[in-house]
Protein backbone atom coordinates (compact mmCIF):
# COMPACT_ATOMS: atom_id res chain seq x y z
CA UNK A 1 0.00 0.00 0.00
CA UNK A 2 1.68 3.38 -0.71
CA UNK A 3 2.27 5.74 1.42
CA UNK A 4 2.16 9.71 1.06
CA UNK A 5 3.67 11.89 3.36
CA UNK A 6 2.74 15.42 3.55
CA UNK A 7 5.15 18.44 5.21
CA UNK A 8 2.90 20.71 7.33
CA UNK A 9 4.20 22.37 10.52
CA UNK A 10 0.81 23.24 11.16
CA UNK A 11 -1.32 20.22 10.06
CA UNK A 12 -3.16 21.93 8.21
CA UNK A 13 -1.82 23.33 4.90
CA UNK A 14 1.19 22.23 2.33
CA UNK A 15 4.33 23.62 3.85
CA UNK A 16 7.59 24.52 2.40
CA UNK A 17 11.33 24.29 3.79
CA UNK A 18 11.04 19.93 3.55
CA UNK A 19 15.11 19.38 4.75
CA UNK A 20 14.04 21.57 8.36
CA UNK A 21 10.36 20.11 8.25
CA UNK A 22 9.66 18.20 11.72
CA UNK A 23 5.60 17.61 11.01
CA UNK A 24 4.43 15.60 8.89
CA UNK A 25 0.95 13.98 8.09
CA UNK A 26 0.57 10.70 6.43
CA UNK A 27 -1.89 9.13 3.76
CA UNK A 28 -2.89 5.54 2.44
CA UNK A 29 -5.63 4.68 0.28
CA UNK A 30 -8.40 3.66 2.29
CA UNK A 31 -11.92 2.34 1.41
CA UNK A 32 -13.56 5.84 0.48
CA UNK A 33 -10.65 7.52 -0.37
CA UNK A 34 -7.36 9.00 0.86
CA UNK A 35 -7.11 8.72 4.66
CA UNK A 36 -4.87 10.37 7.63
CA UNK A 37 -3.27 7.13 9.37
CA UNK A 38 -0.10 9.33 11.14
CA UNK A 39 1.25 12.44 12.08
CA UNK A 40 4.50 12.86 12.43
CA UNK A 41 5.74 15.52 14.96
CA UNK A 42 9.80 15.21 14.95
CA UNK A 43 12.41 17.24 17.57
CA UNK A 44 14.47 19.33 15.76
CA UNK A 45 17.48 16.70 15.08
CA UNK A 46 15.38 14.87 13.42
CA UNK A 47 14.91 17.21 10.41
CA UNK A 48 16.57 15.62 7.65
CA UNK A 49 18.85 18.64 7.11
CA UNK A 50 21.18 17.59 9.21
CA UNK A 51 20.27 13.89 9.36
CA UNK A 52 23.41 10.91 8.49
CA UNK A 53 22.19 9.30 5.56
CA UNK A 54 23.08 5.92 6.87
CA UNK A 55 20.70 6.25 9.88
CA UNK A 56 17.22 5.04 9.52
CA UNK A 57 14.27 8.13 9.83
CA UNK A 58 10.83 7.51 9.97
CA UNK A 59 10.19 9.49 6.45
CA UNK A 60 11.94 6.11 5.06
CA UNK A 61 8.00 3.89 5.47
CA UNK A 62 6.83 6.66 2.69
CA UNK A 63 6.79 6.35 -0.88
CA UNK A 64 5.72 9.70 -1.81
CA UNK A 65 6.79 13.21 -0.01
CA UNK A 66 4.37 16.80 -1.06
CA UNK A 67 6.15 19.73 0.39
CA UNK A 68 5.42 23.59 -0.95
CA UNK A 69 9.59 23.28 -1.66
CA UNK A 70 13.00 22.27 -1.06
CA UNK A 71 16.20 22.15 -2.63
CA UNK A 72 17.60 19.75 -5.51
CA UNK A 73 20.14 18.42 -2.25
CA UNK A 74 17.01 17.57 -0.38
CA UNK A 75 15.14 15.38 -3.64
CA UNK A 76 18.60 13.53 -3.99
CA UNK A 77 18.74 12.67 -0.51
CA UNK A 78 14.83 11.42 -0.33
CA UNK A 79 15.61 9.60 -3.67
CA UNK A 80 18.81 7.45 -1.85
CA UNK A 81 16.04 6.53 0.80
CA UNK A 82 13.36 5.63 -1.95
CA UNK A 83 11.21 8.27 -1.21
CA UNK A 84 10.14 10.59 -4.26
CA UNK A 85 9.64 14.15 -3.39
CA UNK A 86 6.86 15.98 -5.23
CA UNK A 87 7.29 20.08 -4.48
CA UNK A 88 3.47 22.02 -5.26
CA UNK A 89 1.74 25.08 -4.97
CA UNK A 90 -1.12 22.67 -3.74
CA UNK A 91 -1.68 23.81 -0.03
CA UNK A 92 -4.71 21.41 0.77
CA UNK A 93 -3.06 17.37 2.06
CA UNK A 94 -5.84 15.58 1.89
CA UNK A 95 -6.55 17.24 -2.07
CA UNK A 96 -2.58 16.68 -3.12
CA UNK A 97 -2.60 12.85 -1.54
CA UNK A 98 -5.91 12.27 -3.22
CA UNK A 99 -4.51 13.54 -6.70
CA UNK A 100 -1.06 11.61 -6.23
CA UNK A 101 -3.46 8.05 -5.34
CA UNK A 102 -5.52 9.06 -8.83
CA UNK A 103 -2.52 9.59 -11.09
CA UNK A 104 -2.80 13.03 -11.09
CA UNK A 105 -0.03 15.55 -11.61
CA UNK A 106 0.10 18.41 -9.32
CA UNK A 107 0.28 22.14 -9.59
CA UNK A 108 4.41 22.91 -9.24
CA UNK A 109 5.54 24.53 -6.91
CA UNK A 110 7.29 28.23 -6.99
CA UNK A 111 11.03 28.02 -7.57
CA UNK A 112 12.96 26.91 -4.24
Amino acid sequence: MMKIGVTSQNFRTITGHAGKARRFIVFEQGPQGVQETERLDLPKEMSMHGYAQDQTHPLDQLDILITAGCGQGFVSKMAARGVKVIPTNETDPVTAASAILEGKLLPPAQPH
